[in-house]
């Protein structure tokens, strides 16, 4: 199928509304993806006799009310007041309104019945009434109007971004590797027109190639510097940069995962990249104030504080620590997420305060049912997973440092974001004030004592696992 063209200014897609997967390559397995209102789902495709075949029940079972029936010879299907006769070995079948002949013998396997996926379209449009397009190359239907319209500009020169803007909320899952930023759409696919790929005038973002197949298109964005997807307007909007830096001290790569769920794993490190051994991550920042922990007092400015001090007490310990946000910078959760992965630290550390009872509270991820991972690609929702055993054993060790200093320690699990799409060892930790209460959270002797306490449990952490620097 072709693609888009990008004239060095605005240019109209179309897309499919869509949950996206993430994948390295198409499935192995041969399928036909549905989208519809109602329902958006893949029909396993049958090998028979030289020809591509899916089963009838199974493709408008989730589209409304469906019934079958027969003999080995005959089989009768009814779709809501629509009922068709098929006769095995025959490619014509009987239904009110003139009969409709399929192209090819009808199947039946298993008491399925099977039709050619040729006519698959046509059969539909006659069944449901209705606009019905079918895209053989690409093994996708699409059935009435489904498509989301968005446009893409290219803005700026130093740096430049590509900016997609969508006419409904999107939710892709995107990675990064080695210069380039790929979004696979496996379970509702983009159309689109125009050339193959597409060349930028420009040094950084030099080109985009769109391809698609089996149920599942991929826009693969090519640049000389590390890219970085941020979503806004209600994920209505995507704009893709060069990976900014993670902060005043350092430079890092960035990547992003998408929340539909889907999959994704960091850039490698550049090798002239400094390396760290823990990434702290103030809870909140800008726009997002995080808790009243009192009329004077907001989260954002107390987790930035605890976090230096925690940086300064694990630097004082030896080892190497980046900060997330080193000023009252808005950062996103995806954002927070791929910095920490693109950083590959040993641990990933994110505070935050409450104004709520005593002592300090130490979460790990608690991850939902995971979605298959395509190739080398993670779930993004549950990209926590692998690490989750060394998160759960960290927190052990850095909890115990707390057994001498009379602080109440609780250890937790919790579905919190970025944990989960973190894919390190991944912790955090919600400090509570003093018995004197909020304002306690500001003392500078409260938060030496905290962030010492956390730091020399994360000298034990890698001092027990060798964790590098």
């Amino acid at each position: 199928m072709a693609v888009f063209a990008l004239l060095l200014g605005t240019v109209t897609f179309s897309i499919i509304s869509f949950n996206l997967l993430l994948s390295g390559a198409p499935p192995a397995e041969n399928h036909i993806a549905v989208f519809s209102n109602v329902a958006t789902y893949s029909l396993p495709v049958v090998a028979i006799g030289g020809g591509d075949y899916v089963g009838l029940l199974e493709a408008l079972e989730p589209l409304g009310p469906v019934t079958a029936n027969g003999d080995p010879k005959h089989w009768k299907l009814r779709y809501n007041h629509i009922e068709l006769g098929f006769t095995v070995g025959k490619s014509r079948v009987q239904m009110k309104g003139g009969d409709f002949d399929l192209g090819a013998p009808f199947v039946m396997q298993n008491g399925r019945g099977l039709a050619p996926i040729s006519t698959l379209g046509p059969l539909l449009s006659r069944v449901l009434g209705g606009p019905v397009t079918f895209s053989p190359a690409s093994r996708r239907i699409f059935i009435g109007n489904v498509a989301i319209h968005f446009t893409a500009q290219v803005v700026g020169a130093a740096p430049p971004s590509l900016v997609i803007s969508f006419s409904g909320p999107v939710n892709p899952m995107i990675a990064t590797d080695a210069g380039t930023l790929r979004m696979t759409f496996t379970h509702e696919p983009i159309v689109a027109s125009g050339t193959q790929t597409l060349t930028f005038n420009n040094k950084i973002i030099t080109s985009a190639a769109y391809q698609d197949g089996n149920g599942s298109a991929a826009i693969t964005v090519t640049a000389g510097a590390p890219l970085f997807a941020n979503f806004s307007g209600d994920h209505k909007t995507i704009t893709i940069t060069p990976a900014p830096p993670v902060s005043t001290q350092a430079q890092g790569t960035l990547m992003h995962g998408a929340t539909a769920g889907a999959s994704a794993l960091a850039a490698p490190v550049n090798p002239a990249q400094p390396q760290y051994f823990a990434v702290i991550d103030a809870g909140h920042g800008g726009a997002d104030r995080g808790a009243a922990l009192s009329p004077q007092i907001v989260e954002k400015d107390v987790t930035l504080a605890f976090a230096r001090q925690l940086q300064h007490e694990v630097e004082a310990r030896g080892l190497t620590a980046l900060l997330v946000r080193n000023d009252d910078s808005d950062i996103s959760l995806d954002q927070r997420a791929g910095m920490a992965n693109a950083a590959h630290a040993s641990i990933y550390i994110c505070i935050h305060v409450t104004s709520q009872g005593t002592g300090v509270n130490f979460y790990t991820a608690l991850l939902p049912a995971p979605n298959p991972a395509h190739g080398s690609f993670l779930d993004w929702d549950t990209a926590q997973a692998s690490s989750l055993t060394r998160s759960q054993a960290f927190t052990a060790i850095v909890a115990n440092s707390f057994g001498n200093s009379k602080i109440p320690v609780r250890t937790l699990s919790a579905p919190l974001r970025p944990l989960n799409n973190i894919t390190t060892a991944a912790i955090a930790i919600e400090v509570a004030p003093p018995a004197g209460g909020a304002t306690g959270l500001e003392s500078s002797e409260y938060q030496q004592l905290i962030a010492s306490t956390i730091a020399t449990g994360l000298a034990a952490v890698h001092e027990e696992t060798g964790s590098s620097p």
